[in-house]
């Protein structure tokens, strides 16, 4: 069975044996899964290639979360420092080094087990594109949103990212994909890490905390697991 984490998430069931929910409580036709920390290993997949550069983007982040610049601003600081780095950085370069991300244990399993039962499944990251959609096919999960890379002909990165997940206003793109699924809220499970995940949790019927890193989340979860297997998850969900 899961742990629970020790700090109190909103409700107060996550306390209760998985045997007593009633049967309607653990029955989703969606599942949206956050990428960073949930399916993949790491804070973010900018961050991994901040840390194969050796550079670090905190002064920008700092700024992001002072709102004193937007998410395309974000990644256009993000980007700057790897081209600080190598000027003729290419989406290919950015592709091999995220091909060293490691996957969550239990990760394909969990999505495999839920498209056993009809449940949708779906990525929705404010990382990039080329690391969440390799590991959507890797997975199987149904579709992918997240952020990409402006590049030229050749491949070569232009200092631009293409914005298509706001990281605080992710429930944006959920509400898009319960629309294209169908899928009213309620029946809509969202698994997170951080606090950008929040506005996920706020339109889902639930929201699972998954190895959170800070308190925020912690706070605007339903339910919060911590253990090194996705599949851990899965009592909550089915």
């Amino acid at each position: 069975m899961p742990r629970k984490a020790s700090q109190e998430p909103a409700n107060p069931n996550v306390y209760l044996p998985i045997q007593t929910w009633p049967d309607e409580i653990m029955k989703f036709d969606m599942v949206a899964f956050d990428l960073d920390g949930v399916i993949v290993e790491g804070r973010s997949s900018w961050e991994w290639i901040h840390r194969h550069f050796g550079v670090d983007n905190n002064d920008a982040l700092e700024a992001f979360i002072r709102h004193e610049i937007d998410d395309m601003e974000f990644m256009r600081r993000d980007i700057a420092l790897w081209k600080e780095i190598k000027p003729d950085i290419t989406l290919d370069d950015i592709t091999d080094i995220l091909l060293k991300a490691p996957v969550i244990k239990g990760a394909k399993e969990a999505v495999s087990a839920l498209k056993q039962e009809g449940v949708k499944t779906c990525i929705i990251s404010g990382g990039i594109d080329l690391l969440a959609d390799r590991i959507g096919e890797r997975c199987g999960v149904e579709r992918v949103m997240a952020n990409g890379l402006v590049a030229d002909e050749s491949g070569r990165l232009q200092g631009e990212g293409i914005l298509n997940v706001w990281l605080r206003d992710k429930g944006t793109a959920l509400r898009a994909l319960l629309d294209d699924f169908g899928v009213e809220p309620d029946k809509c499970a969202a698994i997170g890490n951080s606090w950008v995940d929040i506005t996920m949790f706020e339109i889902a019927g639930l929201g699972l905390a998954f190895n959170p890193i800070d308190e925020q989340v912690v706070r605007a979860a339903d339910v919060v697991v911590e253990t090194d297997d996705l599949r851990d998850v899965l009592p909550y969900l089915k």
